[in-house]
């Protein structure tokens, strides 16, 4: 894959995400993915577990289609409180940096009412873009 982050000129850096990116390759959609295990329980029912878990379970899709979290190009997280996430901002930087490296597509965070799984706190849908 190749990729390239885009920065509009004058635009400052953003921390922890992209403004945009070009990538070529094969696309790779990811559903919204929560974070439970292989056997559908949530594994946590702390916001920061559910969020590393969904990474992993994001690192896992990713695998199976060949991918790396650096073939992330967009990711949009969906939460039931946004409190909750910027409440717990370090330690959902420090499983993103684990789990994902240093490696920030574009992202997206949206409060929603709820999540279909009973207790979900957190989902995340993604792209990627895997070498051909």
């Amino acid at each position: 894959m190749s990729s390239t982050t885009v920065l509009p000129d004058g635009w400052p850096r953003p921390r922890g995400y992209a403004n945009g990116m070009l990538a070529r390759g094969q696309l790779l959609a990811i559903a919204g993915l929560i974070g439970w295990d292989e056997r559908e329980h949530l594994v946590s029912t702390e916001f920061a577990g559910q969020y590393r878990k969904t990474l992993e379970n994001i690192v896992a899709v990713l695998h199976a289609a060949g991918g790396q979290p650096k073939h992330l190009i967009s990711i949009t997280i969906y939460v039931t409180d946004k409190r909750e996430y910027i409440a717990q901002i370090k330690e959902v930087g420090g499983a993103w940096r684990q789990v994902m490296g240093r490696h920030y597509p574009t992202m997206a965070l949206v409060e929603v009412a709820d999540l279909l799984q009973p207790g979900a706190k957190v989902e995340i849908q993604g792209l990627a873009c895997i070498p051909d």
